[in-house]
C-alpha cells in the first residue's frame, strides 16, 4: 500500500527537479531518504516530510540532492564522445572556421566525469583547436557534486571506469591515493547551479548539448518541454547528444535524428536559436586552453 507520505515525496520531487517516481519505488524512495533522515536526527521519512512541509531550505536540498544524484563515469558509453571526436568536431570546424568559436554544454555534469572527458577529447584533437575560444559549461542541480567537479580529485575507483590508461598518465597526477585532474584541463570547465525545470536562456547559446541520462526521469509532458527550451539555446546547425535509453522520436519536433548517428540529434531550425558570436571565453592555444583571468 502506498503511504500518504510517499505521495507527498511523490508530488514535490517531481516539482522540485522534474523526477516522476511511479507508484513502484516507494522502496527506492525510502533505502535514500532513511540515511538522510537519520543525518538530520529524524527518526524516519514521516519526520522528513514534516520538516520538508516546514520549508527547511537544509532538508529540501538534502532530499533532492539524494534522490537525483546519479552514477557516471569517464566517457561513459563512449559513442556520444566518438561521435563528438568524429562528426560534430570536424562540423563544427568547418561551420565556425570565421569566428572560431565553440560552447559545449554538460548539462548534468554531476562529478565532472562528463565535462571533462569532454575536455579531454577537445585537448586530444590537438592543433586543429589551436587559437579557438572554447567554452565548456557544467550544470548540475546538486552543488555539491558541482564542488566535488571543480576540485578534479577523483579516486583509484572512479578513474579506472572508462578512462583510458594513456590519458589518465597524460591529464592526472597522483595525489597519494587519489588523482586530480592537471589544471589545464580543470580551467576548459566553467560550473553553474542549475534547475533544468527553471530558466535556461541566461546560460547563452551552444553549439553542442550533451543532456544524458536525465530525461528518462522525466514524464512525456517535461520531456517535450524540455526539448523545445534546449533547441531554444541551440545553434540551428549545433548537435545535442542524448542516452542510450533516450529519443527525441514521438516527442518533439524540434530536434530531428542525425543520420546513422544513434543518441545524436540536430535542432530544426525553426525552434533553434538565432547565431550569436559568443564572448570572454578562453582559448586553446596549441590545443592548451589558458586559465581565465
Amino acid at each position: 500500500m502506498i503511504s500518504l507520505d510517499y505521495e507527498y515525496l511523490r508530488t514535490f520531487l517531481k516539482d522540485r527537479s522534474g523526477l516522476d517516481l511511479s507508484s513502484d519505488k516507494q522502496y527506492l524512495v525510502e533505502s535514500r531518504l532513511i540515511p538522510v533522515a537519520r543525518r538530520l536526527g529524524l527518526s524516519g521519512i514521516s519526520d522528513l516530510v514534516q520538516k520538508i512541509k516546514t520549508g527547511s531550505e537544509d532538508t529540501i536540498v538534502a532530499v533532492v540532492e539524494a534522490m537525483t544524484t546519479n552514477e557516471t563515469f569517464f566517457f561513459r558509453d563512449k559513442i556520444p564522445f566518438d561521435h563528438l571526436r568524429d562528426t560534430m568536431l570536424p562540423a563544427l570546424l568547418r561551420a565556425r572556421a570565421n569566428r572560431r568559436t565553440l560552447r559545449i554544454w554538460s548539462a548534468a555534469s554531476s562529478t565532472g566525469q562528463e565535462p571533462y572527458s569532454i575536455a579531454m577529447c577537445l585537448k586530444e584533437y590537438g592543433t586543429a583547436l589551436s587559437g579557438w575560444r572554447i567554452e565548456i559549461v557544467a550544470t548540475d542541480l546538486s552543488q555539491g557534486v558541482l564542488e566535488k567537479s571543480k576540485a578534479g580529485i577523483f579516486s583509484q575507483f572512479e578513474v579506472q571506469r572508462g578512462l583510458p590508461i594513456q590519458l589518465l598518465v597524460k591529464y592526472f597526477r597522483q595525489i597519494g591515493d587519489m588523482w586530480q585532474l592537471n589544471p589545464d584541463i580543470r580551467a576548459m570547465v566553467q560550473h553553474k547551479q542549475l534547475n533544468l525545470l527553471h530558466d535556461i536562456n541566461h546560460l547563452g547559446i551552444f553549439d553542442v548539448v550533451f543532456c544524458r541520462n536525465v530525461m528518462i526521469y522525466f514524464d512525456q509532458a517535461t520531456k517535450a518541454t524540455m526539448f523545445k527550451r534546449l533547441a531554444k539555446v541551440m545553434e540551428s546547425d549545433g548537435f545535442l547528444a542524448l542516452g542510450a535509453a533516450e529519443t527525441v522520436v514521438g516527442l518533439t519536433n524540434a530536434f530531428r535524428p542525425y543520420p546513422d548517428r544513434r543518441g545524436l540529434y540536430c535542432p530544426n531550425p525553426v525552434h533553434a536559436a538565432p547565431s550569436i558570436v559568443p564572448s570572454a571565453m578562453p582559448f586553446l592555444q596549441g590545443g592548451v586552453a589558458s586559465p581565465r583571468r
